[in-house]
């Protein structure tokens, strides 16, 4: 250890704010959730497991767990193969274009999330909302649309704009992907008959299926976490229609119209990341 001691220096900025921000938070998490604490002064009432059985017994969060879960599955079955397509359109050699249409796809993911849902909720405004006037003015409409403030209609919406935000890292995976594929595979099965579906069938979806595990991962975890999105259009609204695990944790543990709960708000937490976990290959 001597010897390499400068090693050491170097990563130890690292070390300290992995351990600051990272490692004693989850820790500290731990704690919190067996007192009955607001966030300020000493914790003195300890509460053992009695925030997890009022998390457990509250039907407002398996609300806000189911529609979690509408976030995962939605971007597993919808965003996944969805993307997938896409990539395999823009791996095309023959497309002109390609590189346009991938930076205009990707623009939405590094533009700002709360940009993004004060744009949306602009736009979707029933009062005077460019959407809904050029849908009356073209008359597929007789009357303006809330889509934020449908029950029926809140959660879809907010589906959609978080898939329109994040869909660009999928698909880069799944370039990524693809590009690993040795095109010589597909002109042998071209010289020996095969069509598009066959070739798609017999040699994109097995090789696809080891980094494809991953990005089915890495996409379910990302889609856990629609806060901002969230936060920013709805503030998961209407009537808790839209109300996910981290806008309940935020409301608990920073509400500002009563006292905080953050011993509550740590114990849906952990709740939640222990889901996460079991739920995560």
């Amino acid at each position: 250890m001597w010897r390499y001691r400068w090693h050491y220096l170097f990563i130890l900025p690292m070390v300290v704010l992995f351990v600051a921000f990272t490692a004693w938070p989850m820790v500290a998490s731990w704690v919190y959730s067996v007192f009955r604490w607001s966030g300020y002064g000493p914790m003195n009432d300890f509460v053992g497991l009695a925030n997890y059985r009022e998390a457990f017994s509250d039907p407002l969060f398996w609300n806000a767990f189911r529609n979690t879960s509408v976030f995962a599955l939605f971007a597993i079955f919808v965003q996944l193969p969805l993307a997938l397509l896409i990539a395999m359109v823009l791996n095309n050699s023959a497309l002109k274009g390609r590189n346009i249409y991938r930076v205009l796809l990707f623009l939405p993911v590094v533009t700002t999330t709360a940009v993004v849902g004060v744009v949306f909720a602009i736009l979707l405004d029933p009062s005077g909302g460019p959407l809904n006037e050029l849908l009356l003015s073209r008359e597929f409409l007789d009357r303006p649309i809330n889509f934020l403030g449908s029950e029926s209609l809140a959660l879809p919406t907010v589906l959609v704009i978080d898939m329109w935000k994040g869909i660009g890292v999928t698909i880069i995976y799944w370039l990524a992907a693809l590009q690993t594929i040795p095109t010589e595979l597909y002109e042998a099965a071209r010289i020996d008959g095969a069509g598009r579906r066959q070739m798609f069938l017999r040699i994109t979806v097995p090789l696809l299926v080891p980094l494809g595990v991953v990005i089915l991962l890495l996409t379910f975890v990302t889609s856990l976490n629609a806060f901002d999105i969230v936060k920013v259009m709805t503030d998961g609204g209407p009537n808790g229609a839209t109300d996910i695990i981290q806008t309940y944790i935020f409301r608990y543990a920073f509400d500002p119209e009563g006292t905080p709960r953050f011993g509550f708000a740590s114990a849906v937490g952990i709740l939640f990341g222990v889901a996460v976990m079991l739920l995560s290959p």
